[in-house]
């Protein structure tokens, strides 16, 4: 196939991407994390002040938050207590901000969500141009398919969240980062700091990226030192020279941070900014760390780097804790070790992970002589031939290994950064194994499953936070499984808002789960509720609407030492399910 024909199919994809983020989401109310995430992008380019939300990164935040310079009518309540006296208000503050001050809020929740679906764009964008210059034109567009048909993400490339930053950012750096290793110039050297820098700016769970890159470069100069024996450049020379290579990476790239960090605490107060680190940290672990940054945010010129590290530590004090969730039909704080791989498998089309399972049975008969004949001779050959790949599936594996270790189980988008990687080595070994024999008939049962993803995908349309496969019975019985950002994240207020109004109904009440206000949507109809209230107080010929993760919290079973409330919506299994919006929020009739 032709460049240009190659091409053209790969803009068509991403146009059809486009299409499908910004159509599906014009009804979808604010989710949970973008009334946090929004409301401080905002502040932030306009008050370059960070209190607000410190626990991520800024560059998503203020993405999202630049078409809001551009609408008028917006007010900044900066004399309310959440902005003026509590330390990270962000939640009140949010609140406030989108619904309480008259902001134009759904023109400014849409636009803010367009500077995400590009960032989705530009990650398909080098999925493809990366797979195309390693594996060829076909397997770049293989790769850029099973891209632009995952629901996950489709769901979360156009939220205003840091989870599809993440793996944008991640990969794109790997991406320019091997560049330096096989040609190390000055122009690569720079990319590459740069998009080190810009991928701490997104996510902090790009600090991986500083373990990961010295793991590559050791390796790199082990098989370098092994090539070149005969030749001049000798082990230690070698060694220096690639060290020094990836430590200016990261000095560029750290060099970045401190610049948009500097801007960020411009007019952050020093002494607010030290007191809120020092309350932020106060209950870390590590006990000296509050008092330590807070005396760094004195520091004019180290200002930006205490606010960095009070988030990078942060991040590291929550991902500790774990986080209270539903899954399997237990109820637990701590998480689960199995959490991680369940949710995967059960949340990308079955079509893909057939296609893995094709991929992986036709990579282990390409081995053909036992695995434990000269196993490292083998090996060593292999990744001098397959680096890139190589790097992915190292990749891979430390992300897995770090997920897995955290209790922090919060929704499949936390593995987004793993999905761009695996989805390039699914379609190598699939363009792999169809060059084998049979061609034509691989050829056609590929096709099929293609068809099979697509026609899933398309389906679930606008609603693909809610894609679940086939293996657990469709997204209708998603919220058996697993919920939070899995299922429901609060996008069905708007639709439950409709529903009520087609029906005219006169009341509801609502125990909602998300980041919008259901007396924004529903006004007068509104009745608040919430699960351990006594039922006795619902009138009869009521309507009570609850969102799935507080229905499914509330009736999983309590893992042990689970001290929390819990059991408390098991009376509404004996009542009927009137109807079900967008798989996420459950209404019943109170008879």
């Amino acid at each position: 196939m032709s460049n240009r024909i190659t091409n053209t199919i790969a803009a068509c994809l991403l146009i059809f991407m486009l299409f499908m983020a910004v159509f599906s989401m014009r009804n979808d109310s604010l989710t949970m994390d973008e009334l946090a995430h929004l409301p401080a992008g905002y502040s932030y380019l306009i008050k370059k002040d960070m209190r607000l939300n410190p626990e991520h990164p800024p560059l998503i935040k203020d993405l999202a938050a630049l078409p809001l310079l551009f609408i008028k009518g917006i007010s900044f309540p900066d004399n309310i207590k959440a902005w003026q006296e509590d330390i990270n208000g962000q939640w009140d503050f949010g609140h406030y901000f989108l619904y309480e001050t008259g902001n134009p809020t759904e023109k400014m929740i849409f636009w803010s969500r367009i500077p995400m679906v590009l960032v989705l764009l530009l990650l398909g964008f080098y999925v493809f141009k990366w797979a195309k210059e390693i594996f060829g034109n076909l397997p770049g567009l293989l790769a850029l398919f099973f891209f632009s048909f995952s629901p996950t993400l489709l769901a979360h490339g156009r939220l205003v969240t840091t989870d599809i930053g993440a793996a944008a950012g991640i990969f794109i750096a790997t991406y320019y980062f091997l560049r330096v290793l096989k040609e190390p110039t000055k122009k690569n050297i720079l990319i590459a700091g740069i998009s080190f820098g810009l991928a701490q700016l997104v996510k902090f769970t790009a600090i991986l990226l500083v373990p990961f890159f010295g793991f590559l470069t050791l390796i790199w100069v082990l098989l370098k030192a092994k090539k070149n024996k005969k030749e001049e450049l000798k082990e230690p020379k070698s060694f220096i020279i690639y060290f020094l290579l990836f430590t200016i990476v990261l000095i560029v790239g750290f060099l970045l941070v401190w610049l948009v960090y500097q801007y960020h605490v411009l007019d952050y107060p020093p002494e607010r900014q030290a007191r809120d680190i020092e309350f932020l940290l106060s209950s870390h672990p590590i006990r000296f760390l509050g008092p330590f940054l807070s005396k760094v945010a004195k520091i004019p010129i180290l200002r930006a780097f205490g606010q960095y590290l009070l988030g990078l530590f942060l991040v590291f004090q929550r991902a500790s804790f774990g986080h209270t969730t539903y899954f399997l039909g237990e109820v637990s704080a701590g998480g689960w070790r199995n959490y991680f791989p369940i949710v995967y498998i059960i949340k990308e089309p079955l079509a893909f992970y057939l296609l893995t399972t094709i991929s992986l049975i036709f990579l282990a008969w390409k081995i053909k002589r036992p695995f434990w004949q000269e196993p490292f001779q083998r090996l060593l050959i292999w990744i001098q031939n397959h680096f890139p790949e190589f790097s992915m599936l190292s990749f891979i594996f430390l992300y897995w290994a770090s997920s897995l270790s955290s209790p922090l189980n919060i929704g499949v988008r936390h593995l987004l950064p793993v999905f761009t990687f695996t989805i390039l080595l699914v379609s190598k070994g699939t363009m792999g194994w169809l060059r084998s024999p049979h061609c034509y008939l691989k050829c056609s049962f590929l096709i099929l499953l293609l068809l099979w993803q697509a026609i899933s995908v398309i389906s679930i349309y606008p609603h693909f936070l809610t894609f679940f496969n086939e293996i657990v019975g469709g997204p209708d019985k998603g919220y058996i499984y697993v919920v939070d950002s899995n299922l429901d994240w609060g996008q069905d207020l708007k639709g439950l808002a409709k529903w009520v109004n087609d029906q005219e109904i006169k009341e509801i009440y609502v125990d909602y789960f998300g980041g919008s206000d259901p007396k924004f949507h529903l006004k007068e109809k509104y009745r608040s509720w919430w699960g351990t209230r006594d039922k006795n107080e619902l009138p009869k010929g009521s309507y009570l609407a609850v969102s799935a993760s507080l229905y499914q919290g509330g009736r999983g079973k309590p893992v042990p030492g689970f001290s929390q409330s819990h059991s408390y919506y098991l009376w509404l299994s004996e009542r009927d399910l009137v109807k079900k919006i967008g798989y996420s929020i459950f209404v019943f009739y109170i008879d």
